[in-house]
């Protein structure tokens, strides 16, 4: 069995692997900005709202992919290095089903309580029809999207990444194109945006299951073994990632209420479009720490330790170039990507711009705090893990969103998370160093 993540990888040869997982997500990120795109050129800035209300639900769906996708990789990658190759196997397919049988129930469940779960989100009278719209055709279809995130993931333990990536571009380029059909030519308004996220993520769901179907060589189904213990140790490591997710939705729902009681549904436009930014620019760090995980996985496995040590060293060479790339980058994307979304001279227009320039300083942090999160889940420290993201993700930006603008007003909500990623460098670093010493051999 070639297994691509046990390569001795060079620091451009890690950097050329982890390309195709980093462009995949960038493209996935701005195939959901196309979305926002259409909706608030053809539709209008309350449709855009409106989306970015029930959004919160759709991070939480992703977040249980990504929990069962990250944590299922850890441990699949282990095993292989192990040269448990058929216990790899059994637990790649019975974590698929598990993943399966978790998106049919969900998918029954919210779209019995959609109506509730908008209020609660808080949909304005003004924002309700259009969020339920958009909502009861986008969340029909949950099974299908925790598959095809999951197996973004997964793509990359089994050491297929191209291939993933070739999903990803699929799916967004259909994406692309049914936005503009259902919108722009048939003027179906918000519905159609939902319809071609459904219709994109159909294919994208559907086609990892029948490549691993007819693929039997490398990682492929096999009779899964009922082993609770493998289903629970997925979820608990993975719970970081999962954690993290479910803390963007809470946060962008506390933007949102924060947003509407300042400035109304143009503040809630507004927060939506630095939001989509911060997805593009995230992805970065995002996909290189999903690409880097398994490699670091397999070689823990395998015992490597001074391996182990020159791998950490080129991720944080990859993290710091990133940074500095991101930044230079964001700053003179501003006002190009901002118009976009409104018209210049526009009340959402400035307020966009004038948040987006206080923004974008928590991409300083961001990278080396993702990155810290997903080494200690590569690790199997589903704790250290979940700790890190938990006061990253959720802790820290609830306090700096309920407190800051109390002193500050708008502005506090745009500095609420640059400074809630200044805080969990604080937790980071001191774990970075402490296992990197005493248990995991990598400094």
């Amino acid at each position: 069995m070639d297994i691509q993540i046990s390569k001795q990888f060079t620091l451009t040869g890690l950097l050329r692997f982890s390309l195709p997982t980093i462009v995949m997500l960038i493209l996935s990120s701005v195939y959901t900005t196309v979305d926002g795109i259409f909706i608030s050129r053809f539709v209008g800035s309350d449709a855009l709202s409106a989306l970015n209300i029930v959004v919160p639900l759709e991070y939480f769906m992703y977040g249980v992919a990504i929990m069962f996708g990250s944590g299922s990789s850890a441990i699949i990658g282990r095993k292989l290095g192990e040269g448990k190759t058929r216990e790899a196997k059994e637990n790649f397919t019975l974590i698929t089903i598990v993943a399966l049988i978790t998106g049919a129930v969900f998918t029954v469940l919210v779209r019995t309580c959609i109506t509730q779960i908008a209020e609660i989100l808080g949909a304005s009278e003004r924002l309700m029809p259009l969020c339920l719209e958009y909502g009861k055709i986008l969340f029909s279809f949950i099974v299908l999207h925790i598959i095809q995130v999951m197996y973004n993931t997964l793509f990359v333990t089994a050491g297929k990444p191209n291939l993933a990536l070739a999903v990803t571009v699929i799916c967004g380029l259909m994406n692309i194109c049914l936005d503009y059909l259902f919108i722009a030519v048939f003027h179906m308004g918000i519905a159609g945006a939902a319809w071609g996220t459904v219709i994109s993520r159909t294919f994208g769901g559907i086609f990892p299951i029948i490549y691993f179907l007819i693929n039997r060589k490398g990682l492929c189904y096999v009779r899964p073994k009922r082993d609770r213990k493998v289903i629970i140790y997925t979820m608990t490591n993975g719970s970081s990632e999962m954690v993290g997710n479910l803390a963007t939705a809470i946060t962008t729902f506390l933007f949102n209420i924060s947003m509407m009681k300042l400035v109304g549904e143009d503040g809630v436009a507004a927060i939506s479009i630095i939001l989509y930014a911060q997805y593009v620019f995230t992805a970065i760090f995002f996909g290189f720490s999903t690409s880097a995980a398994p490699i670091i996985s397999y070689n823990y496995g395998k015992g490597d330790t001074v391996y182990l040590k020159k791998l950490f060293r080129y991720c944080l060479y990859i993290i710091g170039g990133s940074t500095a790339f991101m930044l230079m980058i964001a700053g003179l994307a501003a006002k190009p990507l901002i118009r976009v979304f409104s018209e210049p001279g526009s009340l959402v227009y400035q307020l966009t711009f004038h948040g987006y320039m206080i923004f974008i300083w928590n991409f300083v942090f961001t990278g080396y705090n993702i990155f810290a999160s997903a080494l200690f889940s590569a690790f199997s420290n589903g704790l250290v893990s979940a700790i890190i993201s938990f006061m990253r993700t959720l802790v820290f930006i609830v306090a700096m969103i309920l407190i800051l603008p109390v002193f500050w007003g708008i502005d506090g909500l745009w500095l609420a998370i640059p400074l809630a990623e200044i805080l969990t460098m604080f937790i980071a670093v001191p774990c970075l160093i402490k296992y990197g010493k005493k248990k995991y051999y990598y400094l």
